[in-house]
């Protein structure tokens, strides 16, 4: 890949990122000091996401596979998705707000499927070549959160929750103009007769026939169940419990995706990708512990343990399931392996818990209007902690064979 190819992607990378982040992790809060919403609302609200990852296997499979190059695809997503950001910062009611942010996640969630797709089809080795340029991601969220947090954007009394949306709406037309440069991703199925389950990227099903990849697709949406928690109300709780930019906080755990991701190439060869998906599903269990038993004084480095986690959490187990994915699926269905992935993780996974994480969370409110986050956080931890179990018992069961060949997808 030639140095010219590299910026582009990184800068696709970065922009991507930074528009999810500009909103994101703060809708929460934005939420409860805007429209002083339920945590059965804000759930509703983060349940937009499992809608769009449930239908991008379908966009991404019909489309990018066999109609129009992936990057053309990702260009016009980006440009009506941030004409919608703008209307969502404007809504002025929760039931305003809710329909335009569904189709906006609708448009959204097939992009993260096609930046890898754009991304992979122009690698050689992608173990040692994506992490680089995922990094630039990372960076995108981080500066994100910086930015918001600098601003005062994520302070409930603010009144300013709302320009978050606006810039990210911003970023997103112009990642929207900048692929059009990309390079081209043609669609590998062009010309081709194909079945209606192909059609719909159903062809990738054939991957769970292999009983490991099988494991970590049910596993992947197990583990999502209590992300869901993480992502609804991290930074509510933490602008709750009397953290000082929260926003900027919560970018910590990005500084520490960005770390991770730079020797992850070293750590694939080191543990393969079984090792390195058991400690990221693990160190899951830890965080939400932190979050349990911290607060912002004597506990405060438990809230920034929590924080700091979310590099392992992430990078060993997503990172390291789209480069498994990649690797198991071939030249013929990357773009709709990354589309069932995505499916299982932000769509079937956190749909369930955002399904649970809203009542749950207004089952601990206090009688003074704040929750009892402990009673909150052991929920996650529970959850994720019979996950790892469930996940090392499989494994056990696994024979030699499957083991060094599936190491083998890793490291050839």
């Amino acid at each position: 890949m030639n140095a010219s190819i590299r910026i582009k992607l990184s800068f696709m990378m970065f922009l991507e990122f930074f528009v999810w982040g500009a909103w994101f992790v703060t809708l929460g809060t934005f939420l409860f000091g805007t429209y002083n919403a339920s945590g059965t609302q804000v759930g509703t609200a983060f349940l937009t996401q499992s809608f769009g990852a449930i239908i991008a296997p379908f966009i991404v499979g019909i489309i990018a596979d066999k109609y129009f190059p992936a990057q053309r695809i990702f260009a016009v997503l980006h440009i009506v998705g941030g004409i919608l950001l703008w209307m969502a910062g404007q809504a002025g009611t929760f039931d305003a707000f809710f329909p335009i942010i569904l189709v906006y996640m609708i448009l959204f969630m097939p992009t993260l499927a096609l930046a890898n797709s754009i991304a992979f089809r122009q690698m050689k080795n992608t173990e040692k070549e994506f992490p680089p340029i995922r990094i630039l991601g990372t960076a995108g969220w981080i500066i994100a959160g910086l930015l918001i947090s600098y601003l005062a954007w994520d302070k409930q009394d603010s009144g300013q929750l709302g320009n978050t949306f606006i810039m990210a709406s911003v970023a997103s037309i112009i990642l929207g103009l900048f692929s059009f440069t990309l390079p081209n991703t043609p669609p590998m199925k062009k010309g081709e007769k194909v079945s209606i389950g192909e059609l719909l990227g159903l062809d990738a099903i054939r991957l769970l026939n292999n009983r490991s990849y099988l494991i970590f697709f049910l596993s992947s949406i197990a583990i999502c169940i209590p992300l869901a928690f993480y992502y609804n109300f991290t930074n509510a709780f933490l602008t709750e419990v009397g953290v000082a930019a929260p926003t900027a906080i919560q970018s910590l755990g990005q500084v520490s995706e960005f770390l991770f991701l730079l020797v992850m190439p070293f750590l694939f060869v080191r543990f393969g990708v079984k090792t390195m998906l058991a400690i990221g599903m693990f160190a899951w269990v830890l965080r939400y512990l932190f979050f349990a038993y911290g607060d912002a004084d004597a506990g405060y480095w438990m809230l920034i343990g929590g924080v700091v986690l979310h590099g392992i959490c992430y990078d060993f187990f997503f990172v390291t399931g789209q480069i498994y994915t990649d690797n198991l699926a071939g030249e013929r269905f990357k773009s709709s392996a990354q589309g069932m992935i995505t499916l299982a993780t932000y769509g079937v996974g956190m749909l369930i818990g955002s399904l649970i994480s809203g009542p749950i969370v207004d089952s601990y409110l206090n009688a003074d209007g704040t929750h009892n986050w402990e009673g909150i956080w052991v929920v996650p931890a529970a959850i994720a902690g019979v996950v790892v179990i469930l996940f090392l018992l499989f494994f056990k069961d696994r024979n030699r064979k499957q083991v060094v060949m599936e190491n083998e997808f890793i490291t050839e």
